[in-house]
């Protein structure tokens, strides 16, 4: 229990850790940002949304208990990473782009795997 334990909060705080910096950077927008976010298609109206949305799916991954609000906040993380995948290979650019998104898709997947396995074994001790 405790070497799954260890795994799923390692997976678990770098996705959150990944999810609050581009928080951060969707409230204080740079130039760089802007235009990224205008090159890929998407108004700066959309950081905001975004970020308020990656916020409150940290904290459903952090707070205990709410197990269908996790999984919403699992599928949250991979339809925004699966989105800017899309944008970026959408308008052409190459893979060294977009790549480091893929790291994401590591984290929430390590993170989901290992909570699965932490709420079965919890099930089985309960049963013992």
């Amino acid at each position: 229990m405790k070497k799954v334990n260890i795994i799923y909060w390692i997976f678990t705080i770098l996705l959150v850790a990944s999810m609050l910096f581009s928080a951060i950077g969707g409230f204080m927008p740079t130039p760089e940002g802007t235009a990224m976010m205008k090159h890929i298609g998407f108004g700066p109206h959309v950081l905001p949304l975004l970020s308020v949305l990656k916020i409150l799916g940290s904290i459903a991954l952090l707070v205990p208990g709410f197990a269908r609000l996790k999984e919403w906040a699992y599928a949250g993380f991979t339809f925004d990473l699966l989105g800017a995948v899309y944008s970026f290979i959408a308008v052409g650019d190459p893979v060294v782009m977009w790549a480091p998104i893929l790291l994401g898709f590591v984290f929430i997947a390590m993170s989901y795997i290992y909570w699965h396995k932490k709420l079965k074994l919890k099930a089985s001790q309960s049963l013992r």
